[in-house]
């Protein structure tokens, strides 16, 4: 399949924008930029001509690979800041890594389609609650440990690679829901993303794809992955930075109004294209 280019480079430009913007969202809100690259990739993809079963497989496994340097490099920009829980981030992990693991397996047996309504309401869910609910809303005083960590934490993962994001878009809510607050959320948040990362991708990658875009291994695609990479390690240092200058408040009512947009969007092309 041959482009001119009328057509190939405006999308290009676009998927180099979208991937900046997304590494400041890195930064800003420790989501790993997924929520904005997933949507990018699949209407980019789509715009090239290929809408197999499996491309929001493709669209899943080429952002997590991304929000694996992406999450490196916003866990170290909020560490500068002393910022990031460690205890919560180590003791969470083993959950979040089983949960990555299922989302993985149960992804690769999806349809294109269905991942994508999962990923709309999903992302319609958090960006509600973001927008609606209350600062004051506690489940408890400190993050939970014992049973409850248990079945949470590989919930985080399991949801986060059915959307194929990182762990802001879940964590950071039920961080604040147990009364972390909003900025030591965000930093944590940011390395929830690559425990969910890490495993996901390497499940990816021994995926089978039929009809995926050029130069595809396994589910990552490698152009874009290395579009958003080379974009978002310039941006996402400038999110961390914006995330500790704006208040608590703008800072999560933004975050709603952006991940509903995006929830609509996907929706709307999922199901009526």
């Amino acid at each position: 399949m041959t482009y001119d280019l009328s057509t190939l480079v405006p999308l290009i430009l676009l998927m180099m924008a979208s991937s900046a913007f997304a590494g400041v969202l890195a930064g800003l809100f420790g989501v790993g930029g997924g929520i904005v690259l997933v949507p990018v990739f699949y209407f980019v993809f789509s715009g090239l001509g290929y809408g197999g079963p499996m491309l929001m497989q493709v669209c899943l496994a080429t952002s997590l690979a991304s929000i694996i340097v992406t999450s490196i490099r916003s866990v170290h920009s909020h560490n500068k800041k002393g910022a990031v829980d460690w205890d919560v981030l180590k003791t969470w992990a083993p959950g979040i890594v089983i949960g990555a693991v299922i989302g993985m397996l149960i992804a690769a047996g999806l349809r294109s389609a269905v991942l994508a309504v999962i990923f709309g309401v999903l992302a319609g869910l958090v960006g509600l609650y973001m927008a609606f609910g209350k600062q004051h809303w506690r489940l408890g005083q400190a993050m939970p440990t014992g049973l409850s960590r248990a079945v949470l934490s590989p919930l985080v993962g399991f949801l986060s690679v059915l959307m194929g994001i990182g762990g802001g878009s879940f964590g950071v809510p039920l961080m604040t829901l147990y009364n972390m607050p909003m900025h030591r959320a965000v930093a944590t948040a940011a390395g929830f993303g690559l425990l969910i990362a890490v495993p996901s991708v390497i499940g990816f990658l021994m995926l089978s794809v039929d009809a995926a875009p050029p130069y595809t291994i396994g589910a990552v695609n490698l152009p874009a992955f290395l579009i958003a990479v080379s974009m978002t390690l310039i941006t996402t240092p400038w999110g961390a930075k914006l995330a500790h200058a704006l208040p608590a408040l703008t800072l999560r009512r933004t975050f709603a109004v952006f991940i509903l947009i995006v929830a609509v969007n996907m929706l709307r092309k999922a199901l009526w294209g």
